[in-house]
């Protein structure tokens, strides 16, 4: 039997505005993440 993915919590990047889901890595610090990728935490909210 397959591993079903349970329904994790959804953010808005702050620069491509694309939705994003949680990852363990960002576990401790869920609630300061604010992009979805290195690209777009170097690329800034004012894109």
């Amino acid at each position: 039997m397959a591993h079903k993915k349970l329904t994790l919590p959804t953010k808005t990047c702050a620069a491509c505005a694309r939705p994003f889901a949680w990852r363990k890595k960002w576990q401790r610090d869920w609630d300061t993440v604010k992009f979805c990728s290195d690209r777009c935490r170097a690329k800034g909210a004012s894109g």
